[in-house]
């Protein structure tokens, strides 16, 4: 494939069209008409001399050449920011941006600490992505962030991790569950009680898992949800056991909705890390937020 002369407008809307695979979101993205922002695909397409995607149904889907494009379109776009973030550097300028990934269990102190960075920060801008493990694992291999927020960390990811903050696991229950007055609770004694976990590949669930295994208790799953505050719900509802972060569950515990078993063996502490692509020249804005997670002062 040879692409001749194809314009930076033409990359970005074409990164932003890969990303949705929808030509109406990303028009909307890109405060264009569909119609307007199909023209400008077209000429891109022939710019390459082939087509960029395929609509299969009401999907779209990137051709090969579509994928070279967008990875191409990606990699200039962040060369130019980090290039326009080292020349503000340069001059001493506060600004720039800042992208960053972090795990939805996360958003319960990240927004936090974050708003201490900025605070110090003005000038700089955050674009903040909330997700769930496998999302934010795929964003990684993409490499579409600067920064990415996650507890447990894959062995074979192709990043780098630095731990930050601790991340205490515990066994939840009704406020009112029998067990919730009682101290040293043994593993085993939680093999008939109904459990609602996090979703599949969820390393909150993972490690809650593992961790019974290992005691030789077979978890009875009642549900499995993908938000922490439906988990919370239920377990407040009287559905259910639960394992989570400590970090996401100060008001109900406080409250007394919830109450955090004595189980023997929790809390579980785990590390909160900051992860970036390996061998990644992390921008001067990125630096400094790296920085500012590993001295604690938030």
């Amino acid at each position: 494939m040879i692409i001749r002369h194809p314009t930076l407008h033409q990359l970005r809307i074409f990164t932003v069209l890969a990303r949705h695979l929808n030509m109406t979101r990303a028009a909307t993205e890109l405060h264009q008409t569909p119609s307007a922002l199909s023209i400008q695909i077209k000429q891109l397409s022939e710019t390459a001399g082939e087509p960029l995607y395929e609509q299969i149904g009401k999907k779209l889907y990137l051709t090969a050449a579509g994928e070279a494009v967008a990875r191409a379109g990606n990699d200039i776009l962040r060369r130019l920011d980090a290039l326009n973030q080292e020349l503000n550097a340069q001059r001493n300028l506060e600004s720039g941006t800042l992208n960053l990934s972090i795990i939805s269990t996360a958003e319960y102190f990240a927004p936090r600490i974050i708003g201490s960075f900025c605070k110090e920060h003005a000038g700089i801008e955050v674009h903040l992505e909330i997700a769930n493990r496998d999302s934010i694992l795929e964003r990684l291999k993409q490499n579409l962030d600067d920064i990415y927020i996650m507890g447990q960390v894959p062995d074979d990811i192709d990043g780098v991790a630095r731990p930050f903050m601790d991340n205490p696991l515990v066994v939840l229950a009704p406020g009112d569950h029998p067990l919730a007055e009682q101290s040293r609770i043994a593993p085993e004694q939680l093999k008939d009680e109904a459990f609602i976990l996090r979703e599949e590949g969820s390393g909150t669930r993972l490690t809650a898992q593992n961790f019974f295994q290992e005691q030789g208790v077979q978890l009875k799953v009642r549900m499995t949800m993908s938000s922490n505050e439906a988990v919370k719900q239920l377990v407040a509802g009287g559905l259910g056991l639960s394992v989570l972060s400590r970090n996401t569950i100060a008001a109900e515990a406080n409250a007394g909705n919830i109450a955090i078993l004595d189980v023997v063996g929790f809390p579980i502490l785990r590390q909160w890390h900051a992860v970036h692509r390996k061998n990644k020249r992390l921008t001067a804005v990125a630096q400094k937020f790296m920085d500012f997670l590993l001295e604690g002062h938030y």
